[in-house]
């Protein structure tokens, strides 16, 4: 059975203590983006994906975070459950998750779900974009900030000053 403990910490982080993650420039775009948000989300097996929550942790700069546990494609619509209650600003499609990272079927399902309800969903690889996610940049963009403006218009948001339009 999924272990769901959905728990938000307040990410306090001194500037320049930690080291530059995969996740920075997903923050610092989602901050310029979308400034008034204030909460992140993310749905992962956390146990599979330590790595990739501790750079994300490590770039989220004082934002809170919510992360919700899954252990199956089953347990999405608990997740889904979850993030409708609790509404955070964004959620984040966690690279490398082997649940709801990107590219799955679990991550489509998320962010058609997370658009319904004008909650948006970003990513940090081309793959998320292609998906679905709003708002899209990192390595897995080379760089490069991208949006998908079809899902940008279901949740109900411009695309991001910049960005190209998939």
């Amino acid at each position: 059975m999924a272990r769901f403990s959905p728990v938000f910490l307040t990410l306090a982080l001194a500037a320049g203590a930690l080291a530059a993650g995969d996740y920075d420039s997903l923050f610092g775009a989602i901050k310029k983006s979308w400034p008034q948000y204030q909460s992140v989300a993310v749905v992962c097996d956390t146990n599979g994906s330590k790595a990739a929550l501790a750079s994300l942790t490590s770039s989220a700069g004082g934002m809170k975070l919510l992360v919700v546990d899954v252990k199956g494609p089953q347990d999405m619509g608990k997740a889904i459950a979850a993030l409708t209650n609790r509404k955070p600003d964004v959620v984040i499609l966690l690279s490398g998750d082997h649940i709801a990272g990107d590219g799955s079927s679990a991550a489509g399902f998320l962010i058609k779900r997370m658009a319904e309800i004008k909650i948006p969903t970003a990513a940090i690889t081309e793959a998320g974009a292609k998906q679905g996610a709003v708002l899209a940049i990192g390595q897995g963009t080379g760089g490069k900030l991208m949006s998908n403006a079809k899902v940008a218009a279901v949740a109900g948001l411009a695309v991001p000053a910049g960005a190209t339009s998939i």
